[in-house]
């Protein structure tokens, strides 16, 4: 899955600590602590016509991954709202958009890892493009990476960092093997997502979906927990081994990038009918009501 260039982002405005540019003019400094030790925190955000869904979740993982890192200035929830607005006012969007947001520690005085030479900070990056969900809807093809997710004792996934080589790596693995994405283990062998979304698995009529111990807790995911709460659909969330997701009857990843995506083959093996299946058919049209009567309107 290689997504494509669209011509409409060819002279987008990027934000940059408040100063909208030319994609092609922006910069940031190379003493900045994301080029330096990729020492920055981010979230996707999608725009609905007008309105982001589960803006506050999102803002909410921002500051949580930015106090667990020990950021000092922290910009608030309104203020990285009304950059946000800015941007996609300057682009003249409203929808079908998504915005990469990008908080790092900022700009350091000399180059080295120590935070005590960051001297000024944080830089806030606000990217919005126009990028439709990116998976096909008729259903991905996943291989087992060799490259494993680290448990909380190396790296917490909490923290939504962007130190994502691990995640790169496994991409280079699927892409080697023709594949969609990347499944990914965690380091007891358990599933613990793709090299970018979430799992669920679904078996006679009932979902499970790994725990979160080696990802992110994920907002479209606690989306789909949310709407099978709603709906009286029974969801457990547990550690769930390759064999279980292999003698599923269906299987799709959720994410802001993508939102749910089936997945009707896995090293090789046809899960379910090979076809996408009813629960995430009718788990996608619910989650698409959701995303149309929900969210923060941030422009008219």
């Amino acid at each position: 899955m290689l997504q494509n260039y669209d011509p409409r982002n060819s002279d987008i405005l990027v934000n940059i600590n408040g100063k909208l540019v030319h994609r092609d003019q922006a910069a940031v400094s190379p003493f900045d602590s994301s080029v330096q030790g990729g020492d920055a925190v981010w979230e996707g955000l999608r725009l609905y016509g007008g309105c982001i869904f589960r803006l506050g979740a999102h803002l909410d993982r921002l500051r949580h991954s930015a106090t667990a890192l020990a950021f000092a200035g922290i910009p608030t929830h309104a203020a990285i709202t009304q950059e946000i607005a800015r941007t996609l006012e300057a682009n003249k969007m409203r929808d079908g958009v998504h915005i990469r947001l990008t908080l790092t520690r900022g700009v350091k005085v000399t180059s080295g890892m120590d935070p005590r030479l960051n001297r000024s900070g944080p830089t806030l990056i606000v990217l919005a493009e126009h990028k439709p969900p990116v998976y096909a809807r008729t259903g991905l093809t996943l291989i087992t990476a060799a490259t494993r997710r680290p448990s909380p004792d190396v790296l917490d996934a909490k923290i939504h960092h962007n130190n994502l080589i691990n995640s790169i790596l496994a991409k280079l693995e699927s892409n080697a093997a023709g594949a969609d994405d990347a499944l990914m283990l965690d380091s007891r062998g358990f599933v613990a997502e793709t090299n970018a979304t979430h799992l669920f698995l679904v078996e006679r009529g009932r979902l499970a979906t790994p725990r979160t111990v080696a990802c992110p807790e994920g907002i479209t995911r606690a989306s789909v927990l949310e709407l099978c709460a709603h709906h009286g659909i029974e969801c457990d969330i547990r550690d769930l081994s390759l064999a279980e997701f292999f003698r599923a009857e269906e299987v799709f990843c959720s994410g802001t990038m993508g939102e749910l995506a089936a997945v009707t083959k896995i090293d090789g093996r046809v899960i379910g009918s090979g076809e996408v299946g009813p629960m995430t058919r009718r788990l996608s049209e619910l989650y698409r009501q959701m995303t149309a009567t929900e969210g923060e309107r941030v422009v008219p």
